[in-house]
């Protein structure tokens, strides 16, 4: 039976992921330009992001006004209830600027230091994703009503469908197309999506059999990540740690491991 709090963080998190993914859908203006750009000129932030974010805190904040937040635009609040809420508001924002269906608002919220529910809405699919820590992952959507995540039988891994996202810093961006290039030979191919979310629910979903990336924050993996793994997927980082900045890696139990070392071969984590 699922915990009352976390029900009630799951409520709220799913309403506030449709009421931000409602207005960047439906509120994307003709002209949408940069509002700003982050660690380099082509890491955007749209005036999109900014609302969402705004969005997404003053619905929860009315809710619950002693939580805290972590939200990629700035939100950064300490809280005194145990709980945070850590979000991105528009995860994919150089798809959603080029018009490319590829993006997702993901919010999860941790409870003294453990995320306990995830929640990515992608609009342009009309599929959301959210699961409850030790309550399974479930996706909802035109394409299959509502529905118990699994992900995939495990393949070899030459049989594995992987895919990955690349940094906007071009000496990252050069290093991390060196190490796609080894592991191009050794798996069944690679995918670039462009949403950690979302690559995340579709390895869920059973529509990837592993992911990787190297230079995400908490906010892209943070509901994506419960969310697989409570489809049966494995996560982690580097051999040992959790997802971090170094390296973020999920997949089925029989590819996770075997890509992970790969990638601690191959140098992922650094330059």
């Amino acid at each position: 039976m699922t915990d009352p709090l976390h029900a009630e963080l799951l409520e709220l998190a799913q309403e506030a992921a449709r009421s931000a993914g409602t207005l960047l859908r439906d509120g994307r203006p003709a002209d949408l330009a940069v509002a700003r750009t982050k660690s380099s000129p082509i890491d955007v932030v749209t005036e999109m992001d900014i609302a969402a974010e705004k969005l997404i805190t003053d619905l929860i904040s009315e809710r619950r006004p002693d939580d805290g937040f972590l939200g990629e635009e700035g939100a950064s609040t300490e809280g005194t209830s145990g709980i945070r809420w850590v979000i991105d508001p528009l995860d994919g924002t150089v798809n959603y600027l080029y018009g490319l269906p590829t993006w997702s608002v993901s919010i999860a919220a941790e409870e003294d230091g453990e995320t306990v529910v995830g929640v990515v809405a992608v609009p342009m699919r009309g599929e959301t994703y959210h699961a409850v820590r030790g309550g399974g992952a479930w996706a909802t959507g035109a394409w299959a009503g509502e529905r118990r995540l699994t992900c995939r039988p495990t393949a070899p891994l030459e049989q594995a469908l992987v895919s990955t996202g690349f940094n906007y810093v071009s000496e990252v961006r050069t290093h991390q197309a060196e190490v796609a290039g080894k592991l191009i030979p050794l798996l069944r191919d690679i995918r670039r999506g462009g949403s950690a979310a979302v690559d995340l629910c579709d390895l869920a979903a059973g529509r990837l059999d592993g992911y990787y990336e190297r230079g995400l924050n908490a906010w892209d993996y943070g509901a994506g990540d419960l969310v697989a793994r409570e489809a049966g997927a494995l996560t982690g980082g580097r051999p040992g740690e959790r997802p971090n900045r170094d390296l973020t890696v999920a997949g089925t139990p029989g590819v996770f491991e075997p890509l992970q070392r790969l990638l601690e071969d191959f140098g992922a984590w650094h330059d």
